[in-house]
């Protein structure tokens, strides 16, 4: 992966996350406190505005775990790897970062193929299909898997990244 593909892949993950929690949690909580103001104001509520807080929240993980993992704010033991050679360690990171990327892809490969499946499955008021929530899974992981060839790349050749870094700021933490 380029220097230049390097930051525009984290850019780009970062705007579509960062869209995503803005927009999800903007109508969660306009409509749970419409609701809300309904319930108490009138001892009524809208019949779907239970249906698409459940739908968006899903939506709302997954974004904020591929920001988590695109700034770098996941669990981590380090001890093995300060314990090994510089050489080995890159080496290790690289092959670990290759392994989680094919298991993320691996997943998202996997969720397309539930798409079909679930996509009979409805939402019972406004019949959205159990597919949209699935596909948010398997966008989720593929950018996951994106990261973490960003992540081999930079494990792999760590003064080449640093020097990319220097050029133009990045967003994500290697």
């Amino acid at each position: 992966m380029s220097h230049a593909a390097n930051g525009v892949v984290e850019k780009a993950v970062s705007a579509i996350c960062q869209a995503v929690l803005w927009v999800t949690s903007t109508v969660i909580f306009f409509i749970l406190s419409a609701n809300t103001l309904l319930r108490y104001s009138t001892g009524t509520s809208l019949q779907w505005a239970n249906e698409v807080p459940e739908l968006l929240f899903p939506w709302l993980v997954m974004a904020g775990v591929v920001l988590a993992a695109l700034h770098g704010s996941h669990i981590a033991t380090t001890f093995l790897m300060a314990s090994l050679p510089p050489v080995w360690r890159r080496v290790l990171g690289a092959v670990g970062w290759l392994a989680v990327a094919g298991l993320y892809l691996s997943l998202s490969y996997a969720t397309y193929g539930l798409l079909e499946i679930v996509h009979d499955e409805k939402s019972p008021i406004l019949q959205v299909p159990a597919s949209v929530t699935y596909a948010c899974v398997m966008g989720a992981m593929a950018m996951l898997a994106l990261l973490a060839l960003k992540s081999a790349w930079r494990s792999a050749w760590p003064d080449a990244a640093r020097d990319a870094d220097d050029r133009e700021p990045s967003t994500a933490q290697g």
